[in-house]
């Protein structure tokens, strides 16, 4: 019987989406794969990629991300066309496929990127499925985040003191 290491794998990030907490509540994440080509993977390396206003959309069974933009190298790009908003296929399994697809039809729920990182040598994408807030959440949002500030600010006061 053999046992099985776990394995400590560093992710790094590349990008992410920092709107997505401040526009969205998120309930769930999911890690898939990404479909890239040679230019892409490259740009990606240079951190020339945007995924602030990119969301997941369902197309006949397939999950694709859809407006991110990955700006492509001149150097690279002289002699292959280059599409920097094309849609990029994600690598889930099917069951992921269908329980985003049934969660995403219930009215309020949308797929987004939270980020884009690195798992050994493969790029991921993490995939938020999230609920869009109001003003008023938004407005609480802030003022719970002011208090927490203020009270950080008071335990120092406190503990420089004793």
């Amino acid at each position: 019987m053999s046992i099985k290491k776990k394995s400590n794998y560093k992710l790094s990030t590349i990008c992410t989406n920092k709107k997505a907490h401040y526009n969205y509540f998120i309930e769930e994440t999911f890690q898939s794969g990404l479909v890239l080509k040679g230019w892409e993977i490259k740009s990606i390396k240079l951190g020339r990629i945007n995924i602030t206003e990119s969301y997941v959309s369902n197309i006949s069974h397939e999950m694709y991300l859809c407006n991110s933009i990955i700006q492509p190298l001149s150097t690279i790009s002289s002699h292959i066309s280059c599409d920097p908003l094309r849609k990029r296929k994600l690598l889930l399994h099917k069951n992921e496929i269908n329980y985003l697809s049934i969660k995403k039809n219930k009215i309020g729920y949308t797929l987004i990127a939270l980020s884009l990182l690195w798992k050994k040598s493969w790029c991921k994408l993490l995939i938020g499925l999230a609920k869009g807030k109001s003003k008023v959440d938004k407005r609480e949002d802030e003022k719970r985040n002011a208090w927490r500030k203020e009270k950080l600010k008071i335990l120092k006061k406190t503990k420089n003191i004793y």
